[in-house]
């Protein structure tokens, strides 16, 4: 049975030359607003015939590298300067961005667990259902832009997966390096399936991801990195003019290449860190201390890496629950793919 068409319009013409500012509107009917909206911030930067990049921020709400740099970017870029197209989305789940949270504030959902979404679902299922029906067949090239938000605090990377596709695999990875980080990822998701990066990878598409710092902030250091990594991005796909601009220090490349890389709490309690961020580990070494808070004299718990490799991520706030991650190691390799 086929879905319905999706509920969400475009205030803006995807095909007309030019620079446009507009919406992608969801209606809703809430307590505050009976016949309201979602109103979904898109720029459209197109000239002429060439491919179609699809920039997006605000997957997940509190993660800021991605949307001050996208925000920045729409009320910058200039249509003579592209060729092709390019569709930035700075607060892809909009709920959760004016909420400061990972998840929507109108029904809790997480986009990046929610597709391909559903168009009779919930909000944020209807917004997956937008994007995997009527953005992703649009473009050639997608860059999502994380960051490690409220509970990480992650070393800034672009990532790529192994896909069947060698071909779609090795242009995502050429996209990773291009972004320019201080490092590149081959990256092992816990749960691929519901993920914006499997909708856009099943279509046949070029998909690059990001993480760029953390804490729920954004940083001098992180923002340059990002507005770099993105502008390369474009340079790399034809997009824009210009030469990829290389990191200062040699681009470090990372595997993940399973879940051995993660390191996750048993116990709740006070966390200790013992490693910095980036920092080499040895496997069996302590890289985090989890401590009962409800009493004293108690020996805290003691977490070992089950690698050796970087810490690529470490949990945020001290205070952790069991099932947490704590620690992620990934392992510096020579090359990547």
């Amino acid at each position: 049975m086929s879905k319905r068409p999706s509920p969400i319009s475009a205030t803006v013409d995807f095909d007309a030359d030019g620079v446009q500012h507009g919406f992608l509107k969801l209606p809703i009917s809430v307590d505050e607003s009976a016949w309201g909206a979602v109103m979904i911030p898109v720029t459209v930067v197109k000239n002429g015939e060439g491919p179609t990049a699809l920039l997006t921020g605000g997957n997940h709400g509190d993660e800021y590298e991605g949307i001050t740099s996208l925000l920045k970017l729409a009320s910058e870029q200039r249509a003579e300067e592209v060729t092709g197209r390019v569709i930035i989305v700075p607060c892809m789940n909009q709920p959760a961005v004016m909420a400061g949270k990972r998840t929507s504030g109108l029904d809790g959902g997480n986009l990046n667990r929610s597709f391909p979404g559903d168009p009779d679902g919930s909000v944020t299922e209807k917004i997956a259902d937008y994007f995997t029906r009527v953005m992703v067949p649009m473009c050639d090239v997608v860059l999502d832009l994380h960051s490690g938000g409220r509970t990480l605090d992650i070393i800034p990377f672009g990532a790529s997966h192994v896909l069947e596709d060698a071909e779609q695999q090795r242009q995502a990875l050429e996209g990773a390096k291009a972004f320019g980080a201080p490092y590149a990822m081959m990256m092992f998701e816990l749960d691929a399936a519901a993920l914006f990066d499997t909708a856009v990878e099943s279509q046949g598409k070029v998909f690059v991801a990001t993480e760029l710092g953390g804490g729920g902030t954004s940083t001098p250091e992180s923002m340059a990195i990002t507005e770099r990594g993105v502008r390369n991005f474009l340079i790399h796909y034809g997009l824009v003019a210009g030469e990829v601009e290389v990191p200062d220090a040699p681009q470090v490349y990372l595997d993940m290449p399973d879940a051995s890389c993660y390191v996750q709490s048993q116990h709740s309690g006070v966390l200790e860190l013992c490693v910095a961020l980036g920092e080499r580990v040895e496997e069996g070494e302590v890289v985090a201390r989890v401590f009962d808070p409800t009493r004293s004299g108690t020996a805290p718990v003691a977490y070992r890496a089950g690698r050796s490799g970087v810490l690529a991520a470490r949990r945020h706030p001290a205070l952790v629950n069991m099932g947490d991650t704590i620690a992620v190691i990934a392992d510096v390799v020579d090359s990547l793919g």
